[in-house]
């Protein structure tokens, strides 16, 4: 695993681009060198061309006009330091750990040659020498010290990452990605009691920031203790009335707390929120639902919420009302929710397979053919929808064309002995209807010989 943050590789790709200059700033240290005078000249022609191998990735080539150039004169760290990065592409890190350490003793205070090094370590996995090597680099920036902190936290040396962690705060400021690292620590340490501690200095050193009071909220959920949960909830609200996020907690505890009324004003709130995902909202409104299903007089409100979903471009929160509807036995209600899902994802399969099967319940046969011939446009191998294709047409009488649709199906079914004996049932269901009984007769003794206890 690559540790380097995203400032570094950008540092790097600054460097690539700038090889150029680089080289050339090599060859001016070289001119000015005590080397023999009519070697200078071979020198910077293999230097060069060992760059440009490089640069179109021919590597190897490019380790062999170094090595010529070590020949001539081996003083320069940038060969041993050329020679790495070839080694380290050819993934042969004992060649390229050689040449980068000789570049370093060459050059001890060169950022560039630790950080090749560091890489070369950090692909081999050998963390106590990425380690050793990131002790030197934090001299020159601050994001190495939080590669040291994540190298701490792999090498399981907790307190040590602690230790960075804290210090990189008190000078920087707290961040997300350090925020991760550090309940790394406390998850693999068990400190639950350290990490809330954290958190609540952070809220009374900060109590204007609600993403430390979240943080809080969630951390005393996580350990059970709901009281104080609740009571950090009804804080971050006085001081931030207009927070949003807030009442993804709020109404689990006002829900705990028989306090209905306060926990459908917050869930409302969270599914008109457009800070909050639509993954959370999911969640709240299979709250809701199940709540409702216990408090039917409260239903008026889910109609609310249901109109505030229709509005949120979420798909999933309207599958969702979907569901409860089918559960409620509302199968039209479904349909349009479902229908409005379908609207905004365009392609789902399942949600389109369950508006078909819902007309077929409701034996508004004429629409589920329609929706069926529909879906097999988009989905011409699925079995399923030629059964309800065929079984629709049985239903208004087109007797042929529902024997065309089933036969198209049969060839689609793999290793369903179930839904092989459903199509032969509804071929005969087809002859019947076409007053040939010796052929319907045929397929239902197909379908029984199939079918298998469900």
């Amino acid at each position: 695993m690559r540790f380097k943050t995203i400032s570094i590789l950008g540092f790097w790709g600054l460097f690539l681009v700038s090889m150029a200059s680089h080289a050339q700033d090599e060859t001016v240290a070289i001119q000015s060198a005590d080397d023999v005078e009519e070697l200078d000249d071979k020198f910077q022609e293999l230097f060069f061309e060992a760059l440009k191998q490089k640069g179109i990735e021919n590597y190897n080539r490019s380790v062999e006009a170094l090595q010529k150039c070590i020949e001539i004169d081996d003083s320069h760290s940038v060969l041993y330091f050329e020679m790495g990065k070839n080694y380290n592409k050819l993934k042969n890190f004992g060649a390229a750990e050689e040449a980068l350490k000789k570049a370093v003793k060459l050059e001890p205070g060169n950022e560039w040659y630790l950080d090749e090094l560091y890489d070369v370590y950090v692909h081999q996995n050998d963390y106590n020498k990425a380690i050793k090597t990131l002790k030197q680099l934090v001299e020159y920036h601050p994001d190495y010290k939080e590669d040291l902190a994540a190298l701490f936290v792999r090498t399981k040396d907790y307190d040590e990452a602690i230790k960075v962690l804290d210090e990189l705060d008190e000078e920087f400021g707290l961040s997300s990605r350090r925020d991760f690292l550090r309940n790394q620590v406390y998850d693999a340490t068990g400190q639950k009691k350290e990490q809330i501690e954290n958190l609540q200095e952070r809220v009374e050193n900060d109590p204007n920031q609600e993403s430390n009071y979240l943080a809080l909220i969630y951390r005393y959920s996580e350990s059970g203790d709901t009281e104080k949960a609740f009571e950090t909830s009804k804080k971050l609200l006085e001081i931030h009335p207009e927070s949003q996020l807030v009442h993804l907690a709020l109404y689990k505890f006002y829900l705990d707390d028989q306090e209905p009324e306060k926990a459908i004003e917050s869930m409302k709130i969270a599914m008109k929120s457009p800070e909050i995902k639509a993954e959370a909202k999911v969640l709240v409104l299979s709250d809701f639902v199940r709540f409702v299903g216990k408090h039917p007089e409260y239903e008026q409100d889910l109609v609310e919420v249901s109109a505030m979903v229709g509005d949120s471009n979420d798909s999933k929160t309207l599958v969702e009302l979907a569901q409860y509807y089918i559960a409620k036995g509302e199968k039209e209600k479904a349909i349009k929710y479902y229908s409005e899902a379908l609207q905004l994802e365009g392609d789902n399969y399942s949600v389109s397979r369950n508006i078909i099967v819902l007309h077929i319940d409701l034996e508004q046969f004429d629409i589920a053919y329609k929706k069926s011939a529909e879906a097999l446009v988009k989905y011409p191998s699925q079995p399923e929808l030629y059964l309800m294709a065929g079984l629709s047409l049985n239903k208004i009488n087109r007797f042929k064309d529902a024997i065309d649709q089933l036969n198209m199906g049969l060839d689609y079914i793999i290793d369903d002995v179930n839904l092989e004996s459903d199509f032969y049932y509804q071929i005969a269901q087809s002859y019947l209807g076409l007053q040939q009984p010796n052929e319907a007769k045929r397929f239902t003794e197909k379908a029984n010989k199939l079918e298998t206890p469900k």
